[in-house]
């Protein structure tokens, strides 16, 4: 069987991250193919994958078994028009850019299209990413698979059942990278007016965050189980969850996100 063709159109982080991610897990430079309006950009990719590089969008269009769509969401409909019809047959398209729905993409490439919609996270970047997927009817389950390999190149994926769970995604995992970001700048600060060099603080701070994270991903219990295990009675940790607590912090943490989740279905709204 023919190895599937590739084909990023845009060739930002993200693309170069999975493209990166690819080369590592079983695909060959050979089936990938990237295009951009940036021949720089371009001539970075080659250099560091050997991978084909092309200012023709209409060039990956005819030659790829699977688009890749990582332009920006604002020039996606001006993208998608100026690709050929037809395409090669069944060709896959998988987008992942913000706000962008399967209507739209289907209303503008065809509505026979093979789609799948993704939201992928900037830990992507470090091979640590999540993303949140969505398939059409028209896919296949030998093209869900390749698309699984894809994204799992720079972390994980789990499929979704509905489109609108995208918004939720986006909340959680889209958004939810600047959350730890933000608290961690605030234990920065914290343990700076406590007495620290900042350098210390901000140490200390980043590989607890890490620490954390990687006992989590790895415990055979949940998240509450784990806090309950190093928060002694009458203790400096039951002191802190104590005074987050009265600060009502779940309580922020679910409007902040349902906040994320309404913007992410607004943004839907107007690009549609």
């Amino acid at each position: 069987m023919t190895a599937p063709r590739i084909g990023f159109i845009g060739a930002g982080n993200m693309a170069t991250s999975l493209i990166g991610g690819m080369l590592q897990n079983s695909f060959k430079a050979g089936q990938i193919l990237a295009s951009d309006t940036s021949a720089e950009q371009l001539e970075r990719l080659h250099r560091q994958f050997g991978i084909h590089t092309t200012t023709d969008n209409a060039e990956l269009a005819r030659d790829c078994d699977v688009l890749v769509l990582s332009v920006k969401p604002q020039v996606m409909q001006a993208v998608c028009a100026a690709l050929p019809a037809p395409r090669r047959s069944g060709q896959l398209v998988i987008s992942i850019a913000a706000g962008i729905t399967c209507d739209s993409l289907a209303a503008w490439l065809g509505a026979d299209t093979p789609l799948i919609r993704c939201m992928p996270n900037t830990p992507a970047l470090r091979g640590q990413g999540v993303s949140g997927l969505f398939a059409v009817p028209r896919v296949s389950a030998e093209q869900r698979k390749l698309a699984e390999s894809i994204l799992n190149a720079v972390g994980i994926s789990l499929w979704l059942e509905q489109e609108s769970q995208i918004d939720a995604v986006t909340a959680v995992s889209g958004s939810g990278p600047a959350y730890f970001f933000y608290l961690m700048e605030a234990m920065t600060d914290a343990g700076e007016q406590l007495g620290l060099p900042r350098e210390v603080a901000e140490r200390l701070t980043l590989f607890t965050a890490l620490g954390a994270a990687d006992m989590a991903v790895h415990s055979d219990v949940d998240t509450a189980e784990l806090r309950r295990r190093v928060t002694s009675p009458n203790g400096t940790t039951e002191r802190a969850i104590n005074s987050f607590a009265a600060d009502d912090l779940p309580g922020m943490v679910a409007r902040a996100m349902r906040a994320a989740a309404e913007r992410s279905a607004e943004l839907s709204r107007e690009l549609a």
